[in-house]
């Protein structure tokens, strides 16, 4: 298309004026295309906030398993998304890797009655399944410690999936020894065992990066995801969700220094200075900005022709123990 940035803006609000559909979008989109959002957030808000919503489409700009909860919690709306992207954590496990995983800890002497599931919200519906099945719930980075602190109640191994690097954060928070499976430790001798995936731009951020900050400036503050590595999130001033880092920082004071190890997009959004990207190359989430302006005008488009694109469904078995795995973490 032969538009311009803000023509295609322009033909997006007045589809959107016509047609009974909701834009959402991830903190982690382009700027142009999240600020075509009528709701924003991180993957779980952005699922709880469209069930109370009562329109009949809603366009998500974001990663599959996002498009995925919302269909999974809201059963009766139509789903769309403009890029069928795929986080590339939640691309590292599925259902196969999950059985073989549950294999492998039965073969070290756990048996699957003694194991308890938690996925990470990055994971697709057949992962959340089969956790569901199993007893187990779904976490986010915000809640995991108190999800793992109920989890520890039943006196079961936790098996998390897929996020390695946010199930050994939180173990060192809570005191807990985990391990990696197949790292060569005895799953028995640990608390929570990970299952060896990670975010590719989370590993981008390094101690180095963490020691020349400080050494240019003296009492700045550095700020991480729980998806950075374990050496990362040790060093830092504080480590938290994408809604935690945003409360944090845009609340310390304007003069406050602060350097910020997650996706670029957000931080670039998040005060006009004394914020730096806690990277030396530009941490941006590839899947992420796939989903652009005239994919968003497309997709709306296609909607108004009554021929939807990149619709979102779930079959019934998998949308069933997804969703008692999504409810099991929002009861707590």
């Amino acid at each position: 298309m032969d538009l311009n940035t803000e023509e295609l803006k322009q033909k997006i609000i007045d589809l959107k004026s016509r047609l009974s559909v909701t834009v959402v979008a991830h903190f982690y989109q382009r700027d142009e295309v999240f600020e075509m959002g009528d709701i924003t957030g991180d993957s779980l808000e952005l699922a709880k906030r469209t069930m109370a919503d009562d329109k009949e489409f809603v366009v998500f700009c974001g990663v599959g398993f996002m498009g995925q909860s919302v269909k999974i919690l809201s059963p009766h709306k139509r789903v769309v998304m403009p890029k069928l992207a795929c986080c590339a954590m939640a691309k590292m496990i599925d259902g196969l890797y999950y059985d073989e995983s549950i294999a492998k800890l039965e073969a070290a002497g756990i048996s699957q009655e003694n194991i308890l599931p938690i996925t990470y919200i990055n994971s697709n519906a057949d992962v959340k399944a089969r956790v569901g099945k199993m007893g187990g719930m779904v976490c986010t980075s915000s809640n995991a410690k108190t999800i793992i602190t109920n989890a520890l109640a039943e006196g079961k191994k936790i098996l998390f999936v897929p996020d390695r690097c946010l199930g050994q954060n939180i173990a060192n928070m809570m005191g807990l020894k985990s391990c990696v499976l197949g790292d060569g430790t005895d799953p028995k001798e640990a608390d929570i065992i990970c299952y060896d995936g990670f975010c590719s731009v989370h590993q981008l951020f390094s101690v180095d990066d963490i020691e020349f900050y400080r050494n240019k400036y003296p009492g700045i503050l550095i700020a991480v995801h729980p998806e950075c590595d374990p050496a990362i999130c040790d060093r830092a001033d504080f480590v938290g969700s994408t809604s935690q880092l945003i409360k944090y920082i845009t609340e310390l004071p304007t003069e406050q220094k602060v350097a910020v190890g997650t996706e670029f997009n957000m931080v670039n959004r998040l005060r006009p200075s004394n914020t730096y990207v806690l990277s030396s190359t530009k941490p941006e989430c590839p899947t992420m900005n796939e989903t652009t302006l005239e994919d968003l005008y497309l997709t709306l488009k296609a909607i108004e022709d009554g021929a939807p694109i990149n619709e979102i469904e779930v079959d019934e078995d998998t949308a069933y123990w997804a969703k008692i795995a999504l409810e099991r973490m929002m009861a707590l």
